[in-house]
Parts: C-alpha cells; sequence; structure tokens
C-alpha cells in the first residue's frame, strides 16, 4: 500500500488556503506524524487527505489512484478513522461499537455474522480491552474510549489508520498504550498509520516520518529524526527548544525540551 498527498492545498470557500502545497507519501508499516501549532489544520489535512473535504487544488493517492474516483466502499475498505475520544453520546455497548467498524464490508442492509464477531473479538484481543465488551461506551473512561474506537477501526482490516490527536487528553498510562499499540500494528502487521499530535516528543518515539506545518503555509516532510529539529520547531512553533537523548536500559528516549518563545 502506497498513500500518497501530491500537492495539496486547501481554504474554506473564498477564504484564503489554510493548507498550500502538501506533499507526503508512505508505504505500508510507516507511521507518519503531523506537527504544527494550534490552527495550522493539522485535522483540517486529516480530513482532505481521506476525502472528507475536498482539496482545492491536488489530491490523495491511493496505490496511484485518485481517491476522489474510488468507491467509497473501497476505500474505506483500506481506510479506517480514529477520531478524538471525547465520549458517547449512544448507549452502545463496546461490543456493538467495534462491530460498527465492520460496516464497509456488511453493506448498510447487512447484519453482522459470525465473520464478523470474530473479527470484532480479534480486534479487542489485540487492543487488549475484551473485558469491557459488555459495558457501555458512555460509561467508560476516555483512555478507555479512545482503545475502543481504535479496536473499532482495526475490525475493517484497514492498511491505514487515520488518528486525530489520540493521545491527547489522556494519563500517561494510556498515553504509552495508545503509542505502542500504533508502533505494534505497524511492526507487527505492516498497518500503517498518521496521526496529528501536540507532543514532538512521541512523533520521535514510534513516528518513522514526519510533517511539520506552520502559519506561514510551509511545511516540511521527510525522516522524523531530520525533520524534527531545531530550526523547524522554532520556524513552526515560535519556540526555541534543546533537542537531546536519555538512555535508560540500554534503550533510547529522545527528549524535545521548550527552552524560550522566539521574541
Amino acid at each position: 500500500m502506497i498513500f500518497e498527498v501530491r500537492d495539496g492545498s486547501f481554504g474554506y470557500a473564498q477564504g484564503k488556503e489554510i493548507l498550500k502545497n502538501i506533499n507526503f507519501s508512505i508505504g505500508g508499516g510507516d507511521v507518519l506524524a503531523i506537527l504544527g501549532p494550534n490552527g495550522v489544520g493539522k485535522t483540517t489535512l486529516l480530513k482532505c487527505m481521506m476525502g472528507l473535504l475536498k482539496w482545492r487544488r491536488g489530491g490523495s493517492f491511493l496505490d496511484g489512484e485518485n481517491i476522489s474516483a474510488l468507491p467509497h466502499r473501497r476505500l474505506w475498505q483500506k481506510i479506517a478513522y480514529v477520531p478524538q475520544a471525547k465520549g458517547s453520546v449512544f448507549a452502545y455497548s463496546v461490543e456493538d461499537m467495534i462491530l460498527l467498524g465492520r460496516s464497509a464490508h456488511i453493506g448498510a442492509l447487512g447484519q453482522p455474522g459470525p465473520g464478523d464477531y470474530e473479527k470484532a473479538e480479534e480486534a479487542m484481543e489485540t487492543i487488549g480491552i475484551t473485558h469491557l465488551r459488555r459495558k457501555d461506551c458512555n460509561r467508560i473512561s476516555g483512555g478507555e474510549l479512545q482503545m475502543v474506537l481504535i479496536a473499532r477501526a482495526l475490525t475493517s482490516q484497514p492498511s491505514l489508520l487515520v488518528l486525530d490527536e489520540p493521545e491527547s487528553n489522556l494519563d500517561f498510562k494510556n498515553q504509552l498504550i495508545i503509542l505502542e499499540t500504533i508502533r505494534e500494528l505497524a511492526l507487527n502487521r505492516g498497518i500503517s498509520s498518521v496521526f496529528n499530535t501536540h507532543y514532538p516528543d512521541h512523533a520521535l518515539k514510534i513516528s518513522n516520518k514526519s510533517l511539520i506545518l506552520n502559519k506561514q503555509g510551509r511545511s516540511f516532510f521527510g525522516a522524523s529524526q531530520t525533520v524534527v529539529n531545531c530550526e523547524n520547531m522554532r520556524d513552526s512553533f515560535a519556540v526555541n527548544v534543546h533537542i537531546g537523548a536519555v538512555h535508560i536500559s540500554d534503550q533510547q528516549h529522545n527528549l524535545v525540551i521548550p527552552l524560550s518563545i522566539v521574541s
């Protein structure tokens, strides 16, 4: 699976362009982190790349085909979207919520069969939430709900997961669970992921590619260890940073430490 955005540009109605000439490419097992300050268009980029918003110029391509020409059902069998977990207003059980991820395979009028329940069970086991299956989604924590939404996405057996700030508003433990899940899916199943984040440390921790946006309309794409640097962070966030590493138990952990605001 190769997913690309070529010269993607977007703006609402007749307003100025929010995104300008975005270009990136990911393959099987790649993890791409999207970074940038508030209001720069990170969530808008996710929606444009999946076709939920229409590019003003440029396009998104899946294995060389413009996704605007693909049947919706075929597209959503390849791509799964994990929105921010902001609570559920519906009293679905966790198992029923996860089964909704099979919609692209079942069809609008179909009913889940044994195979669909097997996929839901497999997804719950992969994420480690089988103990939640009977609970209502509006009675579990935000971290648990985020895991449910990832499991729901996995039931469609996607090639690409797109996640909107998956670790925001979570405690340290749940942040690590989310990050490790994304990394394990990439390493062990070849499932690519694109996620936007406010944490450059997280980009360095699990992503092999990064895309940094800034409010001047520029973007920087490449290997995370190259792109997430002091100059690009200063240019995009208007903050001076120090990027270093610590070694604990023979493992290297990269740190991005904010030092001062650029005057």
